[in-house]
């Protein structure tokens, strides 16, 4: 079982930066985890995981600004959110999955999932 909870959201201009944690809490090290994010209105939507290879996957509306990294040390994974648009404006949240087959994770159907955090990008 996995433990899931975020930090990191708030307010900001765009063009702006922010940084999200993700700090997961399980009896083994967590080797899948990832962001998402769900605006009003709208599904939600896969913005950076890590994939069974080790490779990182991003939404293409995010690629060049978002940054996946983690820190296994800490069991805590970052989105280092660069250039932020308004439409980047939603509740992000954390999921995580136990294991090296990120497959769950990838496809959005993993079961530990944080509370979110809010990121609101105004012009």
């Amino acid at each position: 079982q996995v433990h899931v909870e975020e930090s990191g959201g708030g307010s900001v201009e765009a063009g702006g930066s922010l940084r999200l944690s993700c700090h997961t809490r399980a009896q083994f090290r967590v080797y899948c985890a990832g962001w998402f994010r769900q605006a009003p209105g709208k599904s939600r939507e896969r913005v950076a995981v890590i994939d069974s290879d080790g490779s990182f996957k991003y939404a293409d509306s995010v690629k060049g600004r978002f940054t996946l990294s983690n820190d296994y040390m800490r069991n805590t994974w970052y989105l280092e959110m660069n250039d932020l648009k308004p439409e980047d404006t939603a509740m992000y949240s954390c999921s995580a999955e136990l294991g090296r087959n990120c497959a769950d994770l990838v496809a959005g159907r993993t079961e530990a999932w944080g509370r979110g955090t809010q990121v609101t990008v105004t012009v």
